[in-house]
């Protein structure tokens, strides 16, 4: 361990192998030497382990922990190697034994980084933690490969170079992926955006296009309103692979080739920016490229209501935007925080599964993180954004249980949360937020929302009458006492009723807002209807009768054909 002298436990207790402390250089070298120089990134409080074989001994195994400067290291002969049959029989070796000779070659080779390579290659690696370390060093989880000859150094590995944990500080500990910036040079392909794909997306951005479909032997497509229109002639197998190939990282090519999709953010100085998918289907590949406009929206720009602008004056909660795929909850997303980042000092964290817009540096501070470029997963960026003094945690979609379980754990210990869920209603969506967890812990689930949920955003978007563009129809369920009481009493089922009744206190119906829309002629009422909750309650309102709510934010004429006239939100 560093500042400490190295030391094998034998029979007798633990004797030194050596006079000299072990700095921390040392020891991150003679983990590089023995297999770790692929996890060495990952270290943090949590032991990480591996194995490796060496000759003379077998398998071993280490088990390394980190705090700061801090490194910890334990190698344990697990299996020891049989002798082979010799003329003369080597005797066996002593109870401890094996634990020095590790330690010995490993001091040895901190000396001589250049020298060594790892004995055999790491297949699998096994997080431990807590009491579950020790269990897990005794019972074998990998299996290795015999190695028939010594593998050469890794070329990210500078020769006779120790490894300095000062350089490796951009990965945040327990984080597992390796910064671009920190990715070795020499390892990157050159990705590129061939020129008629690139002419393929600025000719749909021109015709107001929100996506473009690249598909072999189809023509190209691109949706209109809500409408999938041919733009081109078909596109060959050939072309299409052409087309899409250069353009995915690298880190998603095993995944393409092992799952038959990845998702991906494509950033060009002519096409723009776009969220991508490439899949592979019966005739060949297919991209499904959604184009993302050059500036982000604004709450103003939308005239989204601002009810929604007055939710971020809270310094910890839940805020949710709901509703199908491809009806702009990720646009609608992106303008609450650029209301945040504007008018506000905070420090917003973002988690996202492709970063999609791009904020600028305003008042605020950002932190956009990409899942699969800068963190694992959103579970762990979660865990980490908490040690990052965030004030604005927004979760790119809230998808399953453990992110869930994250985001809600947030909001109640002094963080204002953002996220977004497919489901179709704001009621279902407070159903939705509880059924995820177990039976057992749903009552403290209600608990934690019954004063924690902010503000819940439903929304729908319909073509407009000259189906060029489309208009948003919102649906508000404000954090109130009244809807409190119901969820902690499990009558969620009640809030329609509460809805009809709720207006003065900030709640909107989404048949309200339909019926505005049409009323303002701006949709038609066919076409808004079949987004209706209750027909009856919407042709209703449509007349004027009964209780409706005020005209919903209506788009400016052209504005959201670039901003919420896209496909997936």
């Amino acid at each position: 361990m560093t500042g400490r002298f190295p030391a094998a436990r034998a029979p007798d207790g633990w004797n030194a192998l050596s006079d000299d402390a072990l700095g921390g250089d040392e020891v991150l070298a003679i983990l590089v030497a023995f297999g770790g120089d692929r996890h060495v990134d990952r270290l943090g409080e949590a032991p990480i382990q591996w194995q490796f074989r060496s000759r003379g001994l077998g398998v071993v195994v280490a088990s390394v922990t980190r705090r700061g400067d801090d490194v910890r290291a334990r190698f344990t002969v697990r299996e020891r190697e049989s002798a082979p049959a010799q003329p003369r029989k080597e005797p066996a070796p002593k109870e401890g034994h094996g634990n020095q000779q590790v330690l010995r070659d490993a001091h040895h080779h901190a000396a001589h980084a250049a020298q060594v390579a790892p004995v055999a290659p790491v297949v699998h690696v096994k997080e431990a933690h807590d009491d579950g370390a020790r269990e897990a060093a005794r019972k074998p989880t990998v299996r290795l490969k015999k190695a028939e000859e010594p593998a050469k150094p890794r070329r990210s590995i500078a020769p006779g170079r120790s490894v300095a944990p000062a350089k490796r500080k951009t990965i945040a500990p327990g984080d597992g992926v390796r910064s671009p910036e920190a990715a070795p040079q020499h390892a990157r392909r050159e990705r590129r955006v061939p020129a008629a794909l690139a002419d393929l997306v600025v000719s749909a951005r021109g015709r107001g296009a929100s996506d473009l479909h690249v598909v072999a032997d189809r023509p190209a497509s691109i949706r209109l309103a809500g409408q999938l229109v041919p733009a081109g002639q078909p596109i060959s197998a050939r072309l299409a692979e052409e087309l899409l190939l250069p353009i995915i990282p690298e880190r998603l090519l095993e995944a393409l080739e092992a799952h038959g999709s990845c998702d991906f953010a494509l950033s060009d100085p002519k096409a723009g920016r776009a969220r991508v998918n490439v899949t592979r289907q019966r005739t060949g590949y297919k991209g499904c490229f959604r184009l993302i406009p050059a500036e982000v929206p604004t709450l103003a720009g939308l005239e989204l209501p601002e009810e929604i602008a007055k939710a971020t004056r809270h310094h910890q909660g839940l805020i949710v935007v709901t509703g199908p795929t491809g009806h702009g909850k990720t646009t609608t997303l992106a303008a609450i925080v650029d209301h945040i980042n504007a008018t506000t000092t905070h420090h917003i964290v973002t988690v996202e599964d492709p970063v999609e817009y791009v904020h600028p540096r305003r008042r605020a501070m950002m932190s956009q993180r990409e899942v699969g470029t800068h963190t694992r997963s959103f579970q762990r960026a979660l865990k980490g954004s908490l040690r990052e003094d965030p004030d604005v945690i927004v979760v790119g979609e809230l998808r399953d249980l453990e992110t869930v379980a994250m985001a809600v754990a947030a909001s109640e210990t002094g963080h204002l949360v953002l996220g977004t869920m497919n489901t179709p209603s704001a009621a279902k969506t407070i159903d939705r937020l509880i059924d995820l967890f177990p039976p057992g812990d749903q009552a403290q689930v209600r608990r934690t929302l019954a004063g924690g949920l902010k503000l819940v955003i439903g929304q729908r978007l319909v073509a407009s009458v000259d189906r060029k563009r489309v208009h948003v129809a919102v649906e508000l369920l404000t954090g109130t006492v009244a809807l409190w009481n119901l969820i902690r009493e499990e009558k969620t089922y009640q809030i329609p009723s509460l809805q009809q009744r709720g207006k003065s206190l900030g709640i909107v119906r989404l048949d309200d807002s339909l019926a505005a829309l049409v009323r303002a002629g701006k949709v038609d009422e066919s076409e808004a209807a079949a987004f209706a909750e209750s027909p009856e309650t919407f042709a209703t309102a449509v007349r004027g009768q009964g209780a409706a709510a005020a005209d919903p934010a209506a788009p400016r004429a052209g504005l959201l054909g670039g901003m919420f006239a896209r496909k997936g939100g």
